[in-house]
């Protein structure tokens, strides 16, 4: 494992976008009504980016999240992860490419209930058929990271909210993924652990070189990026640069 938050990551930008969406269009099939979410979009991220994909609620920005996580495939245009044509491959194909590449943090935390602590940041080197030794010390160093190696054996529900999220970030973590994707990371979390959340993620990408892309409506969260994409009726609006990050 990559030593995480041991210091400032000396690894240079490559200068070749690590995600781009070439005239994306997402429509949906309403009755006979066509829904244009997406509407030819256009956007590039490089390696060791911190984005924000910042809009209101219907703006189209969760159905961006979910292409830029191959969770989902486009209508029309292409999505290129690390070079790689994915807009045209087989869910298998998909899922193989997250596994490996991109770590997930959802709003609603989506850990298991079933499985304690420990099991839920397993679960993804598990899919990768890690040795369950090797998984288990991975996962008990991840769980130290964010502090919570005495919360090894508990359930989901038997944590806080902000301890559930430190969860997830630890579940996230364990591939050691490209990319880090985040959707509202913050929306169910008191301020104060909030702001522990986002200084956690602003600290990977600025000592472990991460790529971290936060999807969120709330505007607080624009001053850790590096770039702001504004995105409205399912139309980038506006890109803001930032150079005090």
């Amino acid at each position: 494992m990559s030593a995480y938050l041991a210091g400032v990551s000396t690894e240079p930008i490559d200068p070749s976008p690590l995600l781009i969406l070439e005239d994306v269009w997402k429509v949906y099939q309403m009755g006979e009504v066509e829904f244009a979410a997406l509407k030819g979009i256009d956007l590039h991220i490089f390696k060791g980016e911190f984005v924000v994909i910042l809009g209101p609620s219907g703006s189209g920005k969760s159905t961006m999240m979910n292409l830029l996580g191959c969770l989902d495939l486009p209508s029309k245009g292409n999505v290129f992860l690390n070079g790689k044509d994915i807009s045209h491959l087989s869910e298998s194909e998909l899922a193989t490419i997250r596994g490996r590449m991109i770590g997930f943090i959802f709003q609603q935390f989506n850990l298991i209930p079933t499985l304690n602590t420990l099991e839920n940041v397993m679960l993804p080197l598990e899919f990768q058929n890690i040795d369950p030794s090797l998984a288990k010390k991975k996962a008990t160093e991840l769980l130290d990271l964010v502090g919570l190696s005495e919360k090894a054996r508990n359930l989901p529900s038997q944590l806080s909210g902000g301890q559930r999220q430190r969860v997830a970030i630890a579940r996230s973590l364990a591939v050691d993924p490209d990319i880090i994707l985040a959707d509202e990371p913050t929306g169910n979390l008191d301020s104060k652990t909030g702001t522990y959340i986002l200084d956690f993620l602003h600290g990977l990408h600025k000592k472990e070189g991460k790529t971290v892309i936060i999807v969120t409506h709330d505007v607080s969260l624009v001053r850790y990026a590096e770039r702001v994409v504004h995105i409205k009726d399912g139309m980038v609006e506006s890109i803001d640069e930032k150079q005090n990050n």
